[in-house]
């Protein structure tokens, strides 16, 4: 079916500066797009699911726009700051679904990623594109001008059933693989099988899909590349009951085989929200790798949910998981879907962190009581200690969220970005009431950034584990799908 194409507003609209409703929120919003589509297929009008990258002044988010229940979206949006987040500009990607501007051959649309290459200069976003026949295929868009405009996608995957791809580029001068961007992703038709590929062109051709060293299976993957030009990739085993990670150190010509980073203890989240798990990863200056997931380790019975913490400085080897102390464990928040951001100019004892994540007062709440916040902490010594947290946004009820097969949705992941010495961006999914069967929930950052700020909460070492394995234990093979 073909979807209708509605009237979009113009790429350099400067989005309204919303201020937090009554109730909605702790800090000041900015709303830095809206679904702008009728199509029928999907729930509108709902923007979900954002990844963002930071390169000098510039910020860019990509997102799902026009949420589907059986998978994907009507199109991947796009915004986009130039002045370190003062003012905001949007859009949608071009020939991507047969909504978009030009009409694309995709029916829907999903996990969108976005990536800078320094040496080509060019922004990158990657995607993955659904067919109506069940396939799906993983294809990267371009923008030569600082994200002012995208080029057609590039068909980047042409094997397999692609699922949760990631992108990330070597913008290292010095390192050997300079200019080398990696697309990783799972393959669903081989048990999610992990793939990487490479570019050396700026996103232009794609090489063919490479394997782990041993053939490892997983979902979620989010590929970091180390100064030396190393590439780690930490990723949720098939059933997610352990966070892994492996390398190339060829630039990905060959992969190595996968260590454990932590086993994970996961509090399933209530009401039916779509949460998982999965990994959030950064990299600082100096090399140091930096994986948070949502983990109930640490709290007695399981009954709530963590942000935990493992680093790595060494490739092969992590270090022991550290809960970040954003309230005590004798609390009943629960706490999920994070998404870490670091100054890539700070590094070590110096590194700037900031760590959006969503929660619920409440761990034991249902689908109508749980009511659902966006939180934000961070830590300027690398996570040594964390300062206050802030309340961002919520309290929203579960019936304002777009609904998929798999569970309301926010995001299966969100993202934060920290500029160079200033404030930290998390760009996130806020719902207000629905207006009759029409959503509202859009994408926002808080109105001008968060500051990164230190203070004397220390986080706990694994030491102090206090939860053993849980069912997490016996999960099934992941389903996540698009």
């Amino acid at each position: 079916m073909r979807f209708a194409r509605p009237a979009l507003p113009t790429l350099a609209i400067i989005l309204t500066l919303i201020a937090a409703a009554p109730g909605l929120a702790a800090v000041p919003l900015t709303r830095t797009s809206t679904d702008p589509y009728t199509n029928t297929a999907s729930q509108h009008r709902t923007e979900v699911e954002p990844d963002t990258f930071v390169a000098g002044n510039t910020i860019v988010s990509a997102f799902q726009v026009g949420r589907v229940f059986g998978g994907g979206s009507a199109n991947i949006g796009w915004a986009r700051s130039a002045d370190n987040g003062a003012t905001w500009t949007n859009g949608f990607l071009p020939a991507t679904t047969a909504v978009a501007t030009p009409p694309g051959a995709f029916s829907a649309i999903s996990d969108p990623a976005v990536a800078f290459d320094a040496r080509h200069n060019v922004w990158l976003i990657s995607s993955l594109g659904l067919r109506s026949n069940g396939t799906t295929q993983v294809v990267t868009s371009r923008s030569t001008n600082g994200g002012v405009s995208w080029s057609n996608p590039v068909a980047t995957s042409t094997t397999g059933s692609p699922d949760k791809n990631w992108i990330v580029c070597d913008n290292t001068s010095s390192s050997p693989f300079y200019g080398r961007c990696y697309t990783e992703w799972d393959n669903t038709a081989d048990g999610n099988r992990i793939k990487l590929q490479t570019s050396s062109d700026g996103g232009l051709s794609w090489g063919p899909a490479r394997n782990s060293g041993d053939n490892a299976t997983g979902i979620g993957g989010q590929p970091l590349v180390r100064p030396n030009g190393t590439v780690l990739v930490p990723y949720a085993n098939a059933n997610i009951t352990q966070i892994r990670s492996f390398r190339s150190v060829d630039g990905g010509a060959s992969w190595r085989a996968t260590v454990l980073v932590s086993s994970v203890s996961d509090h399933p989240v209530a009401g039916g929200l779509r949460s998982e798990p999965l990994p959030s990863a950064e990299m600082d200056a100096a090399g140091t790798a930096y994986v948070v997931w949502q983990d109930c380790r640490f709290r007695s019975g399981c009954t709530t949910n963590d942000i935990v913490l493992a680093k790595s400085t060494s490739e092969t080897t992590w270090g022991p998981v550290a809960r970040v102390p954003i309230d005590a464990t004798s609390s009943t928040v629960d706490h999920f879907i994070p998404g870490i951001g670091i100054d890539r100019s700070t590094s070590g004892s110096g590194a700037r962190v900031g760590l959006a994540y969503y929660s619920y007062p409440t761990a034991a709440c249902t689908s109508s009581s749980c009511r659902l916040n966006v939180g934000f902490i961070s830590s300027t010594n690398g996570g040594t200690s964390w300062g206050a947290t802030t309340n961002v946004a919520g309290p929203m009820q579960l019936s304002w969220l777009a609904n998929t097969s798999q569970g309301r949705m926010v995001g299966d992941y969100i993202s934060t970005s920290v500029p160079a010495g200033r404030n930290a961006w998390p760009t996130f999914a806020v719902a207000n009431p629905p207006t009759g069967s029409t959503f509202d929930e859009a994408m926002y950052v808080p109105t001008g950034g968060l500051a990164i700020a230190g203070g004397a909460r220390r986080a706990i070492s694994a030491g102090v584990v206090v939860a053993g394995p849980t069912a997490a234990a016996k999960r099934a093979p992941a389903v996540i799908r698009h």
